[in-house]
C-alpha cells in the first residue's frame, strides 16, 4: 500500500502560508509571502531533496498545481530539482481544472477522498503532498495521512494559512526523526498514531 505523506514549511505559529515568494498566495490580504528564504541557512536542501528521493509521485492541489506548473517546466536545467520535479508522477486535485497539461500530471476524477484512497492501494511506495493546504486539511479529516515531513522555520508572522488550524482532528503522532539545522530550524517527522491520550500532573 501507498503511504501518503504530508510535505510542509511551517513558522513557528505554525503557517503554511507561500514560503516561497511574496506573490505566491495572497488570498485574504496575506502580506507575509517569502518568510522561508531569509531563514533558511543551507542545509535544507538535501534534506527536502532527499524527501523526493524517496518518494513515487506528489499529490497537489490546484492552487499549488498552478504555481508549480507555470515555474518547473522551464526552470534553470542546473537546479538538481528541475529534473526530478518535472519527471516524477503528480497527481492533481480539483474542482475547477478539466485538463492538466505539467508533463506526467493526472487529474484526479470525481470525488477526492475516493480517489485518494484507490491511489493508497494502487500499489507501494510513497505519495508527498507538497503545500496544498485544503487538500492536506481533507486528507488529514478523513485519515489518510500516514506521515508528517515537516520543517518549522525561527521566525512567527502572526496570520496565515495553517497547517493544523482549529478544528484538526486530535491525532497522536510517534516522532521517527528529529534534528535541529544550524540555524535553529525543526526538521522532524511524524507518523500518526492513534488518538492522543490524556492525564494529570
Amino acid at each position: 500500500m501507498r503511504k501518503i505523506i504530508i510535505c510542509a514549511f511551517l513558522t513557528l505559529d505554525g503557517v503554511m502560508q507561500a514560503p516561497g515568494g511574496p506573490y505566491e498566495d495572497t488570498e485574504s490580504g496575506f502580506r507575509h509571502g517569502g518568510w522561508q528564504k531569509p531563514v533558511d541557512d543551507g542545509e535544507l536542501g538535501s534534506v527536502v531533496a532527499g524527501w523526493y528521493e524517496r518518494s513515487d509521485a506528489m499529490l497537489l492541489g490546484r492552487k499549488t498545481y498552478d504555481i508549480f506548473a507555470s515555474y518547473w517546466p522551464t526552470a534553470d536545467p542546473g537546479n538538481p530539482f528541475t529534473h526530478r520535479m518535472n519527471s516524477m508522477h503528480k497527481y492533481v486535485a480539483s474542482r475547477t481544472l478539466t485538463s492538466v497539461e505539467w508533463q506526467n500530471s493526472t487529474l484526479l476524477e470525481g470525488d477526492t477522498v475516493a480517489a485518494v484512497r484507490e491511489l493508497k492501494v494502487s500499489g507501494g511506495g510513497s505519495i508527498n503532498v507538497v503545500g496544498s493546504g485544503d487538500l492536506a486539511q481533507t486528507l488529514m479529516r478523513h485519515g489518510l495521512v500516514d506521515e508528517y515531513r515537516l520543517t518549522v522555520h525561527p521566525v512567527i508572522i502572526g496570520t496565515g494559512k495553517r497547517l493544523f488550524a482549529d478544528g484538526a482532528v486530535p491525532t497522536a503522532l510517534q516522532p521517527v526523526s528529529v534534528s535541529t539545522t544550524k540555524g535553529g530550524t525543526v526538521v522532524g517527522v511524524y507518523r500518526p498514531n492513534g488518538e492522543p491520550s490524556y492525564d494529570s500532573y
